[in-house]
C-alpha cells in the first residue's frame, strides 16, 4: 500500500483539534494543532454546548492552517480527512463533521469517520513506547469509563464500564463539591496532593463485585454526606477529602484494570482518555503492574485530552486495515455510539 497522508479533525467538546498523520516509514505525526476552550466555559461552571460549536467555526481554519505550515504539506497531497463523527455534543460534532466533509469533497477526498473513543484507545501508538496489539485498554474520561479487550484496528470487545456516572464526571462534581473551579478535575487532583492519605475513609464502590463494572455516583454521594456532616469545612479538611476521594478512585480503578489483564491473559494494558493523566492513579498502576509483570502504556500527557492528532491517526490505521474510506458529502453525526457497535 502506498504512503498516506491523513488530516485529522476533532471537535467532539471543548477542544478543537487537528492534525497531519503519515503511514510513510511505518507511520509518522508530521504536526497538530489544539485550542482549548476550558477559559471560556470556566465562567459559566461547564460546557456550554452552543459556545462550544461557534467556537470551534471559529478555530478550524486558523488551525488547518497551522498544520500546514508547520508540516511544510499542501492540501493538494492529502489522501483522506478524517473526523470525529461521535460520540459527543451534537452542535459541536456538526461543525467538525461539515468542515472535513466540505473540505474532502473540494479536493476529492474520501473521509473516514472515526469514533471518538478509537482515537483515544490508539493514542498511546504516538508516544516514544508504543504497545504492539492484543492488549487490554482502560478508557478513564469526563463521558466514559470502559475496559476494552483489543484485538487490532477495529477489534474491539467491552469487557466492562460504568454504571452510572464516568471517572471524569466523578472527578468534576466531586470538585464542584468542595468549591473548586473548573476543570475540576485538575483542581481535585492537585488539592488531593496537599491531603493527608488515609485520613479520611471513603466507599470503594464495585471494588469486590466480581466483574469488571465500575459506580461512581455512591462515591460521590459518600462525599456529599461527609461534607454535609461539617458546620464549617476548612482548608485542610477540604484537602483530605480530595486526597480520600482520590485514594478510592484510583484504587478500584487500578484493582478492576489489573483483574482485566489477568482475565485476558494478555500482559499489555493501555490507559487512554483524560483521567488517564492523572499522577496518582499512573503511579499506583505502575507499581502494582510491575509486580504482576504487567507493561502499562500511557498516551503522552498532550494527548490524553481529546486531540486531532488521535483522529488522524485512527483514520489513518483503519485506511491501512483495509477500510474504504467514504465518498465525501452526505454525513451523519452520532452523539450517541457504543463503540462495540462502530
Amino acid at each position: 500500500m502506498q504512503p498516506m497522508l491523513v488530516l485529522g479533525i476533532e471537535s467532539s467538546c471543548d477542544e478543537t483539534g487537528v492534525a497531519l498523520y503519515s503511514t510513510a516509514a511505518g507511520g509518522k505525526l508530521l504536526a497538530h494543532a489544539l485550542h482549548s476552550q476550558v477559559s471560556m466555559h470556566a465562567d459559566y461552571g461547564g460546557v456550554v454546548p452552543e459556545l462550544a460549536s461557534r467556537d470551534h467555526v471559529r478555530r478550524l481554519v486558523p488551525l488547518l492552517r497551522q498544520v500546514l505550515a508547520d508540516s511544510g504539506c499542501k492540501l493538494a497531497q492529502l489522501d483522506a480527512v478524517a473526523y470525529t463523527q461521535g460520540p459527543g455534543l451534537a452542535g459541536a460534532l456538526l461543525v467538525g463533521a461539515a468542515f472535513a466533509e466540505a473540505l474532502a469533497t473540494a479536493l476529492g477526498l474520501p473521509t473516514v469517520p472515526v469514533h471518538h473513543l478509537e482515537g483515544h484507545l490508539l493514542s498511546p501508538l504516538l508516544s516514544s513506547r508504543p504497545p504492539s496489539f492484543p492488549f487490554v485498554a482502560l478508557l478513564v474520561s469526563g463521558g466514559h469509563s470502559q475496559l476494552m479487550h483489543i484485538t487490532g484496528v477495529g477489534l474491539y470487545e467491552l469487557m466492562g464500564e460504568t454504571l452510572d456516572d464516568a471517572a471524569g464526571e466523578a472527578f468534576d462534581k466531586t470538585a464542584k463539591l468542595l468549591g473548586l473551579g473548573y476543570p475540576g478535575g485538575a483542581a481535585l487532583a492537585a488539592l488531593a496532593d496537599s491531603g493527608r492519605p488515609g485520613r479520611v475513609k471513603l466507599p470503594r464502590p464495585m471494588l469486590k463485585s466480581g466483574d469488571l463494572d465500575f459506580s461512581f455516583s455512591g462515591l460521590k454521594t459518600a462525599v456529599v454526606t461527609r461534607v454535609r456532616e461539617l458546620t464549617a469545612i476548612s482548608d485542610e479538611q477540604r484537602a483530605d477529602i480530595a486526597c480520600g476521594f482520590q485514594e478510592a478512585i484510583v484504587e478500584v480503578l487500578v484493582s478492576k484494570a489489573l483483574r482485566a489483564v489477568k482475565v485476558s491473559g494478555l500482559q499489555q494494558l493501555v490507559v487512554a482518555g483524560g483521567v488517564g493523566a492523572n499522577r496518582e492513579l499512573r503511579r499506583q498502576l505502575d507499581a502494582q503492574a510491575a509486580r504482576a509483570r504487567i507493561a502499562v502504556f500511557y498516551p503522552e500527557l498532550e494527548f490524553c485530552t481529546d486531540n486531532g492528532a488521535m483522529i488522524a491517526l485512527a483514520g489513518a490505521l483503519r485506511l491501512q486495515a483495509g477500510v474504504s474510506g467514504k465518498p465525501a458529502g452526505a454525513f451523519a453525526v452520532r452523539p450517541r455510539w457504543p463503540l462495540t457497535g462502530s
